[in-house]
């Protein structure tokens, strides 16, 4: 991994923030990493910190002071100065009581400080016991910090302390540096491709004041193509009616309707190298919507439904050399039913996301998901954060443009 972005770094300002946890030994080999890559790391320990490894360590590996205290410095806006001098920050390892900290605007030592006054992108690598990463106040608290920009890798499972086995462990240190490089825009493997995202669900009208939809926020589909963005593609993103604020550096196209979507996407089809399809567009339409609010005294109301276009297979029957990414949303028969959509209707790579359960699915900061590949490896069914998921897919775009390129 390391390889793969070998100088990309050069004169690139990192913050690294260590906090007090087992892992911060491997925050060392990270700050080798990142300075073998050029770039220029400024470390900032939390006390608990030093009581797992030195200052003088970090210090000698990225050939620069080491900050822990707010007031060991005769600057005294110090915060303030290593936030500003930040291309962007990391925290490795990010502890619970760190990761809560964040979440909640804490500023209550030189690192949060200077975290809170930061404006650069934000990179967390959480690592502690798996209760703690389970524990329903850490779930919010990263939901939260995902919600607002922030960058999560990991944590990965394995053996934690104690002698214990779960999810909770710091993600290794060349996975962190791809993450900084992506954030820097240092990996951009998709480059000079066209990606059409979609997001959100549709609106299909009753009446002029009420209309069929479904759960879906659009998390996913701004996640997608925020994601390739990064990475350098050029990202359209169709999406339905949610709250979400444009992704930078993406062409933004808003409908209602489930056909309005389905216009937009044929019209851009033809320019496009690849279209993920995560929009949770709706099966049936009322047939015929009131054009006058449906009143309570009339009574109940007979709705005819009539099936809706067929966006996902519409694009695989007119497919040529495009890659085409589908969602879908399973209560039972997961794997079963993903297959049988992604042979019907012409797919190279399918998401299936298990709802119905607490926590996942629609609303929700996580999926748990399987990726189903026509050809290539599949990622077996867990839960992952929307970033994560759209990282993967990502990824699986990348293999297969380079598969058709060799």
């Amino acid at each position: 991994m390391a390889g793969e972005v070998a100088g990309s770094l050069m004169g690139r300002r990192v913050l690294l923030g260590v906090s007090g946890g087992i892992a911060a030994y491997k925050a060392a080999h990270l700050v080798r990493l990142l300075a073998q890559d050029g770039a220029e790391v400024q470390v900032v320990m939390t006390p608990s910190a030093l009581r797992f490894v030195g200052a003088d360590t970090f210090a000698a590996l990225s050939r620069r002071p080491v900050y822990s205290d707010v007031f060991e410095h005769s600057d005294a806006v110090l915060h303030v100065r290593l936030a500003r001098e930040a291309e962007v920050a990391v925290v490795a390892p990010a502890t619970a009581n760190v990761l809560a900290k964040l979440a909640h605007g804490v500023a209550d030592d030189l690192l949060t400080s200077a975290l809170l006054e930061a404006t650069c992108p934000l990179i967390v690598a959480p690592a502690m016991h798996s209760g703690m990463w389970n524990h329903l106040a850490t779930r919010r608290n990263v939901a939260s910090l995902v919600e607002r920009g922030t960058a999560l890798v990991g944590p990965a499972e394995g053996p934690l302390a104690a002698g214990d086995e779960g999810v909770g462990r710091m993600a290794e240190p060349e996975e962190i540096l791809a993450a900084v490089a992506r954030e820097l825009g240092a990996i951009r493997d998709l480059a000079g491709l066209r990606i059409l995202v979609t997001a959100g669900p549709t609106y299909e009208p009753i009446d002029p004041v009420r209309f069929l939809a479904n759960r879906s926020t659009g998390k996913m589909g701004f996640a997608v193509a925020q994601e390739a963005a990064r990475r350098g593609a050029a990202v359209t993103l169709v999406t339905g009616p949610v709250s979400l604020p444009d992704p930078s550096g993406v062409e933004v196209v808003r409908v209602e309707a489930a056909e309005e979507m389905a216009r937009a996407v044929t019209d851009r089809y033809p320019q496009a190298d690849a279209v993920v399809m995560a929009a949770a567009v709706a099966d049936w339409r009322p047939k015929e919507p009131s054009l006058e609010k449906l009143k309570k005294e009339s009574g109940t109301p007979s709705l005819t439904l009539e099936p809706v276009t067929d966006i996902l297979a519409t694009l695989g029957k007119r497919k040529e050399r495009q890659v085409l990414v589908g969602f879908a949303a399973e209560t039972a028969n997961f794997e079963q039913e993903a297959r049988r959509k992604l042979a019907e209707k012409n797919l190279d790579l399918i998401v299936v996301n298990e709802v119905g359960r607490p926590g996942t699915g629609f609303a929700s900061d996580t999926n748990r998901a399987a990726l189903l590949a026509r050809e290539g490896d599949d990622a077996p069914l867990r839960e992952w954060t929307k970033l994560e998921l759209a990282k993967v897919i990502c990824d699986q775009l990348v293999a297969l443009f380079s598969e058709r390129n060799t």
